[in-house]
This record gives C-alpha cells, structure tokens and sequence, in this order.
C-alpha cells in the first residue's frame, strides 16, 4: 500500500543517514584534525593582538574572550575525540561502510560531525577587525573636601581642633564661631579643620572653602560655591544673584553639607547666598567661620563660639624654635636663652612667632641674636618682617573700625606700658580729659567710654582683665606704635618711651611738637629742662619711682596740656611741686 512504501522510503533515509555517521568517521576525523589545527593558529594569532593591545593599556572585547574560552573547551572534547579514533576505526568492516558494533559508531560518528561542525563555525566567528579597546579609566569619587596647603604641625591647636571636631558631630550646632585677633591662627585652624574631612569618615556629602575677606561681595561666595557643587559654565554665571541662589538652595538642600567661611568682617546673609540654615530642620548640615570680632558670632547666630587664643609660653617656644632650627639654636651655646627672650617679645602670637622664627633662621652669632632683643625691645617696627607682614595684616582690625574717634582711643592705648593692666575709668577719664568723647555730660561720656572699650575688646584689640581692667597684647601694641610712627608720622602724635628703662629723659628737641608723650615706668630722677610743648595734650610721668627733682619751669610752656599723669612716683608734698603747674 501507499502508506506501507512512505514508510519504508524514511526508515532507508534514516537508516542511511545513521550509517553516513558510520562510514564517514575515518574522514570525519581528518578533516577534524586539520580544522582543528587552523582553529588553533587563528586562536594564537587573536592573542597576539590582544597581548600587544593589553601592553598598550586596551582591554580585550568580551566577544573575543567568549571565543578564546569556547576554543579552548571545544579542543579538549576534540582531541578527546582523536585520541579515541583509531579504536573506533578498528570496529569498521566491509570496507568501513560497517561497524562490529554499529551502536558505538553511530554514536561516536555523530560526536566527531558535531564537533567538526563546532570547529568550522569557530573559525568563521574567530576573524575580529579589532580585539580590545580603549580603557576609559573609571572617574575617581570627587573628595569630600578639597585639601588645602598648611603648616605641617598644628602647634598649641590640637586640643581646640578636636573640640571643634566634636562639636560638628553635635545635631544641636549647626553655626560655629571662631573668633581671635590676626595672625593667631584662625586661618590654619580651619585649615586643618578642611583636611580631617579628608582623614576621618564622616556622613557629609561636600565640604565648600570660601575666603570671604574684608571686601564681602555675595556674587564671590556664590561662586565659590558654584563650583564646588558642579554649577558652572557662562549660562550660570550670567544669572542674577536672586537666581543662583535659587540653584544653590536647590543643591545644597539634598546634600549633608559642611561650609567654611574663612576671614567674615561682617555679617554675611547666608540665606541670599542660597545657603540652607542650619536648624532644627535641617541638622545634617554646618557652618564654620572665622572672624578677628566677636560681635560678628553674635550676628552670624552662632551656636557655639570659640576663642582663637595666642600660643601658651611653652607652645609658643616649641613654634619658634621648629621655625629657627636646631642647627641655628646650637651654633652657639648662648643662642638658646636668647631666642627664648625674643619668643617671649612675641607675645604668643603664631604670625610673628613664625615671621620671626624664620628671618632669624640663619643668625648663628650671638651679637644677631643680641641685636634682635636690642630691636624688638626698642622699636620692633624695624625688625625684619614685621613692618611689612605682621603689622599690615594686624592694621585690617584697626581699619575696620567704626570711626576715627575710636581709632584715637585705641592708639592712645599704647602711651601705657608693655604688659600694663589699664584700669577702664582711669583710660576713660584720659579720653574725656583729650576731647574725645564729645558727649554733653560727664555720665554719657562715661558710658561712651565704656562702648568703646567694648567695641576694642570685641575686636580682640584690647584684652580683658580682672578687676575692670584691660591691656593691650605685645604685638598689637607694637602694630599702634608702628601705626603711630609710621602711617601717622606727619602728624607727630606720639612719643612713647614707656617701660623702656630710661634714667633720663629724652632730649627735649625730641618732644617739643608731638600730642603726646609717655614716659610711664622708668628710673628717671630729675626733669631739670624747661620743654617749649606747644602742642602736648599728654603727658604720662606716672610710675617713675626715682623721680626727685621737676624744675620749677617745667610745666610753663605747655599751653594745651590736658591730661597728665603723675601716679606712683614719689609722694610730692605739695610745697615741692613745680610752681608752673599753677597755670595749667
């Protein structure tokens, strides 16, 4: 029937389809060792390339190593299939159209047309116009803060480094003050403040550095948090103040962010800037700020205030001498103790402790470092460095503030001596006694008074005392007395010989046109000149213990003096007191 033959023509197509498998192995397996063989050579000459390629820093394609790997799998089942051929081959019979066991080679037949297969396509898919490619190195994560150049030891700050590090941890601070005079080191604490976020982990997304200054323009800080955050290009920058802070505030308020404010002179309105507030709601985030004015934490509401204070004597020793050198310090065996003099004359202050240090770096003889003492006691304007660093650094506080009347009452500080407790009724007085305080009675001259010692205290200008005292620190008053010398020489107002040992005094062409005069603590025993002063409002006598002798005419030709202090020297009974102090 017509289905019996349909049947019959597929089991003779199957059947010699299996027996193709049979009497095709011997050939099967030649054609496998030669292909196999040119797999082999295409694969080497792939990894030559890729060798060459990874030398020059590519990496291999992913379509190459899947091919290399299926290579070598596919020439272990194939050389598997070789080493087992001849024991195949021996079954064959009737001219290897035949098996003695046709089930075992149908069935390694079928294995080795499957793998030659396997071994031709491989070579097809093998041939690669290129092997690797260009490695595009991975971008490094952008630091949590940039770090910023200092000095390598953080001398007399470690202790208020960690207080400030702790405070940052606390939810309940979110503003903090650091406040001091210049040069005290304010600066270089931030500083290293900018740094430890690079040392230590912690949860904040970015740490933004902007030196403010005393020129405070908005559109400057804008900037310098723009491009901390990844806002810029022209298209930015061309916007209105109003409208970056707008993309500020909308960056700033998904990160846990820390801002550093360095060198505020006044208040800087961080909510125009576009700078979240710190608060209640939103705790993950700080500011910190430096500033010489304590009244500026007040009205930066800060949550704590730290006072930058000068160096203790031991600090300030181990500052200087790190400065100086060791080499220097025992070139001579008397240099030590002199440079622990000049490090006292300092005061504690980082600056000059540092500008100092190094000018006498390379002084290896006694008679320099004699000489230095020499100057820094006698006129420390003219010491190295300190005319033209310290001191022009140090005047910004003076500059800044409010008005000349308060300028006056400072620089009038410095006619007391080195390290003297002023007490504030006394320098009040004086001030009133000058003309200063132009107020209508004695009691709001007074209370003026009191605001202006304030205002020089909260400008770390004066330093507060016990017992309602005050003084001015060694370098300050040296920058007054430079101020006074110097940016003030025309006008002749000061003559200041306080504290300097003098058994004389000076030359009375010296003091015949200054305002005022102060010749406060010193050994002197007689004032036998009669001095034409025209001009001398001042004149401080006070704590000359030596004193004996005014000449009767002494006094006659100050016509404009008002103030003159004569406290602490001799008890004068009033018969000796010079006569010309009648018509003053």
């Amino acid at each position: 029937s017509h289905a019996t033959a349909l049947f019959s023509i597929v089991a003779l197509d199957c059947f010699l389809g299996k027996a193709a498998y049979i009497s095709n192995i011997q050939d099967n397996l030649v054609a496998l060792e030669t292909e196999l063989g040119r797999l082999i050579a295409a694969k080497n000459d792939v990894m030559m390339r890729v060798v060459n390629a990874e030398r020059q820093q590519m990496k291999r394609l992913g379509q190459v190593e899947w091919c290399v790997s299926r290579v070598d799998a596919v020439k272990i089942e194939a050389d598997e299939l070789i080493r087992d051929g001849s024991q195949e081959i021996d079954k064959l019979c009737v001219g290897g159209y035949c098996s003695k066991n046709c089930t075992s080679s149908y069935k390694f037949g079928k294995q080795v047309a499957k793998k030659l297969r396997d071994v031709e396509t491989l070579i097809a898919e093998g041939v690669f116009e290129a092997v690797a490619t260009e490695v595009v190195p991975e971008r490094a994560p952008e630091p949590v803060a940039d770090e910023r150049p200092t000095e390598r030891t953080v001398v007399g700050l470690q202790s208020q480094l960690e207080q400030v590090w702790r405070c940052l941890a606390e939810e309940s601070v979110g503003i903090i003050g650091l406040y001091g005079m210049g040069g005290v080191g304010k600066t270089t604490l931030l500083t290293h403040i900018n740094n430890k976020f690079l040392e230590s982990p912690t949860n904040f997304d970015c740490v933004i550095w902007v030196v403010v200054s005393k020129d405070l323009r908005l559109e400057k800080i804008q900037e310098d948090i723009g491009k901390k955050i990844g806002l810029v290009g022209d298209s930015w920058k061309s916007k209105s103040v109003e409208e970056k802070a707008v993309d500020i505030f909308r960056s700033l308020r998904e990160k846990r962010f820390v801002l550093l404010l360095d060198d505020i002179w006044e208040r800087v309105d961080l909510t125009k800037v576009g700078v979240p507030l710190p608060g209640p709601k939103n705790t993950t985030s700080k500011v910190v700020f430096t500033t010489r004015f304590i009244d500026v934490c007040g009205s930066m509401e800060a949550d704590r205030k730290f006072q930058v204070a000068c160096l203790s004597e031991k600090d300030a020793w181990e500052l200087f001498r790190e400065k100086v050198g060791e080499e220097t310090l025992q070139s001579h065996h008397d240099i030590v103790e002199l440079a622990q003099i000049v490090a006292k004359e300092c005061g504690g202050l980082p600056l000059a402790l540092i500008t100092i240090g190094r000018a006498m770096a390379c002084k290896r003889t006694a008679e320099e470092w004699r000489q230095a003492v020499e100057v820094l006691r006698r006129s420390a304007s003219e010491f190295a460095g300190l005319g033209k660093e310290v001191y022009p650094l140090l005047k910004f506080s003076y500059d800044s503030l409010q008005n000349e009347t308060i300028r006056s009452c400072f620089l009038y500080c410095c006619l007391y001596p080195e390290d003297y407790g002023i007490l504030k009724w006394d320098l009040i007085d004086c001030w009133i006694g000058e003309g200063f305080l132009e107020e209508s009675d004695r009691f709001s001259a007074e209370n003026q008074g009191y605001y202006i010692v304030g205002t020089l205290v909260q400008a770390c200008l004066l330093e507060e005392l016990e017992d309602d005292k005050v003084k001015m620190h060694d370098v300050i008053r040296d920058m007054a007395l430079w101020i006074t010398i110097e940016i003030e020489k025309q006008k002749r107002n000061f003559l200041v010989r306080a504290g300097a040992g003098l058994k004389e005094a000076p030359a009375v062409k010296e003091w015949e046109n200054v305002r005022r005069l102060s010749l406060m603590q010193n050994q002197i025993k007689t004032l036998s000149e009669v001095p034409s002063c025209p001009h001398l409002h001042t004149l401080f006598l006070a704590s000359n213990d030596n004193l004996r002798m005014i000449t009767d005419g002494f006094f006659q030709f100050m016509p404009s003096l008002k103030v003159l202090k004569m406290s602490n020297c001799v008890d004068w009974p009033v018969s000796k007191l010079p006569l010309a102090m009648s018509k003053l």
